[in-house]
């Protein structure tokens, strides 16, 4: 069987999402936000995930809906109060996630269950990658074959580690549990037809066509 016959799923189903914003300087700039002095972390339901291929659905409610490049951490293991020199033995490894957002709901909703949460709003793949190590991977989004994102992970403001370790001091992380770690600058609209990808250095490609809900 080749892999043209063969369909990807999404390489994880988390019991829950932790996303990380601002966690990067330009795009808070990008947007008229300042950087936070924690990391600005909230929650996308595993419900919201789909793998590479399937359909990012724009719900009738929303007409400004952007992607947002990220790099995905998958936990191996249950942890509570980790310190940051113990995160890597707690990854079980990394993959690309999209973290598509409505952005015309994230205002006026103030808390984002709608404008992050929605189903199809959290494309995660293509699989797990356990060695690409996270210091200075390129990562960002094609729509159309147009470069929209086009960063480096070394940017972030708060590395994988760092991030892990506070989200673990708040809540018990599970096995598969995923944390998103914030996205470069350039994120844009997606429109219904769109064919975007999210790439991330080492690890691989993540696509998903675009639609309108019926």
């Amino acid at each position: 069987m080749s892999a043209d016959e063969v369909r990807l799923l999404a390489p994880v189903r988390p019991g829950k999402v932790l996303a990380v914003g601002r966690n990067y300087a330009e795009h808070a700039a990008e947007l008229g936000n300042e950087v936070s002095a924690e990391p600005l972390v909230f929650l996308k339901p595993g419900s919201s995930v789909i793998g590479p291929n399937e359909t990012v659905v724009r719900p009738s409610r929303t007409a400004d809906l952007h992607h947002k490049a990220e790099l995905a951490v998958v936990l191996s293991e249950r942890c509570r109060n980790l310190p940051p020199d113990r995160v890597p033995e707690h990854v079980l490894g990394y993959t690309c996630a999209n973290d598509v957002t409505a952005r015309d709901l994230q205002g006026p909703d103030r808390q984002w269950w709608r404008a992050k949460g929605s189903d199809t709003f959290c494309p995660l793949g293509p699989w797990i990658e356990t060695e690409p190590g996270t210091g200075s991977l390129a990562i960002g989004t094609i729509v159309n074959g147009e470069t929209r994102q086009n960063g480096r992970t070394e940017h972030m403001v708060h590395g994988v580690a760092e991030l892990v370790s506070h989200i673990s001091s708040a809540m018990t992380l599970e096995p598969g549990d995923v944390v998103l770690t914030g996205t470069p600058a350039g994120v844009g609209p997606l429109r219904p037809g769109d064919t975007v990808t999210v790439f991330v250095e080492g690890i691989g490609e993540l696509t998903n066509p675009v639609e309108s809900a019926s």
